[in-house]
């Protein structure tokens, strides 16, 4: 596994200043939440996505590109559009941004595109079919850029826990996204003990989140402020063979980063001494 960090937590530091403070704990991952203050799809320039991506390299640390950007498509409507939004243009400016994150993925030398589905403010009869559609739009662009899907179940969105994820694989088939599984969140919708879920879903997963978190509140805490057994998790990931990147998402602490990253690595070092490098 990957000690990794979501960019989402460092809002306060310029990119660059960032990625050499996760080097510098021993960091091998970043989530790279591309939003307005770090590497802006809609206005990176060329020069600077080739700058970022030397430095990653440079660092050995492996990107996974992350869709969770606030407001960047509407500053008055958190998250929205989405791929669950009805208005078809709406939700084509979506799936450009998908397309985007893509292709800076690509530019970056990231092998995963994690994303989620949004809210469903209309449900309806329509709604598994738009749903089903949706996502299969998002993959096959994530694809055409050649990398993978992972789809997040996101507490409130239309894909909100892992047993509905499941149900979206058996109808998508082969055209289903892999997984991006959110320890947390098992915690906010409490689908019953999270070990045993973490075991059975960790072979479809390609990128972690990891934070604390309260059963039944979808709130983001460090690590020792909820209820997240951390050693427990950890050790069943490690158990089932998971390989990828684990990434810390503390989402609201970006003034506190410096205290968090540290807290985090220590953490991981304290579980999993032979994964620090």
């Amino acid at each position: 596994m990957r000690l990794g960090y979501n960019s989402n937590g460092l809002q306060n530091h310029r990119l660059d200043d960032a990625l050499r403070l996760l080097a510098d704990h021993g960091y091998q991952a970043v989530a790279l939440t591309a939003d307005v203050c770090h590497l802006d799809p809609f206005r990176s320039s060329a020069g600077e996505v080739a700058a970022i991506a030397a430095l990653l390299a440079k660092l050995r640390l492996l990107p996974v590109i992350e869709s969770g950007a606030r407001f960047l498509l509407d500053p008055r409507h958190k998250h929205e559009p989405t791929l669950m939004t009805r208005d078809r243009a709406a939700r084509d400016r979506r799936l450009d941004f998908m397309a985007r994150l893509s292709q800076l993925g690509q530019d970056l030398g990231a092998r995963v595109v994690s994303f989620w589905t949004g809210t469903d403010h209309q449900p309806g009869a329509d709604s598994v079919a738009w749903l089903d559609d949706g996502v299969r739009a998002a993959c096959a662009v994530i694809r055409q850029a050649g990398l993978e899907p992972a789809l997040e179940p996101e507490p409130g969105m239309a894909i909100a826990t892992t047993a509905a994820f499941g149900a979206l694989r058996q109808r998508l088939g082969a055209e289903a996204p892999a997984m991006t599984l959110d320890i947390g969140h098992l915690y906010a919708e409490w689908e019953g003990e999270v070990v045993p879920i973490v075991s059975a879903w960790a072979p479809f997963a390609v990128q972690i989140h990891l934070e604390d978190m309260r059963r039944g509140r979808h709130e983001h805490l460090p690590p020792g402020d909820g209820e997240v057994d951390f050693d427990a998790v950890l050790t069943a990931l490690s158990v089932a063979g998971y390989a990828g990147p684990v990434c810390f998402e503390l989402s609201r602490g970006s003034h506190r980063a410096p205290e968090l990253v540290q807290r985090c690595q220590q953490l991981w070092q304290r579980i999993l001494p032979g994964l620090q490098r």
